[in-house]
């Protein structure tokens, strides 16, 4: 499981035109689940992302997670993020769990992220939708971050 964390000052999530969801300060979490990743990977990685510290303490250092600063998340799919372009200009994504696969671990990762977090500082996008995602980078800060299972797959692992 992957996940490319941006450190906002502000992010919304539209369908067809219309606002689904929208937070304040806090972090942007793409996440893109992998063939083989599993519901420790989600656990880990929300803990993994909630417990950044990429925010900058009274000393300008970074030093303080999310939660420190009473900021949000908010999670939006990606598989594009397991795409592979070593071969040609059109990325292969098989290395991407199958949607009905990779929704339940996105949900497992949001659930996980509300029980630590409270479910209203966790915000998401609509998984499969076609979504207009609009931010306010802060920094820039930017991270990608993986679960443990960080094992390239292979579809002849067993």
């Amino acid at each position: 499981m992957r996940a490319l964390i941006q450190r906002v000052n502000h992010c919304s999530v539209s369908v067809d035109g219309t606002e689904v969801s929208s937070m304040g300060k806090g972090i942007l979490v793409l996440l893109g689940v992998r063939q083989g990743d599993t519901e420790a990977d989600a656990q880990y990685l929300a803990d993994r992302c909630l417990a950044l510290r990429i925010f900058d303490d009274e000393q300008g250092k970074m030093n303080l997670s999310v939660h420190d600063v009473g900021g949000s998340m908010m999670v939006v799919s990606q598989f594009t993020l397991y795409g592979d372009t070593r071969k040609g200009n059109r990325p292969s994504y098989s290395e991407a769990a199958p949607p009905e696969r990779a929704e339940a671990l996105y949900e497992r990762f949001v659930a996980h992220a509300r029980s630590v977090a409270g479910a209203e500082r966790v915000a998401t996008g609509v998984f499969r939708a076609m979504m207009h995602v609009d931010l306010v980078n802060d920094g820039p800060v930017t991270l990608m971050i993986e679960s443990k299972n960080n094992i390239p797959y292979s579809p002849h692992t067993p």
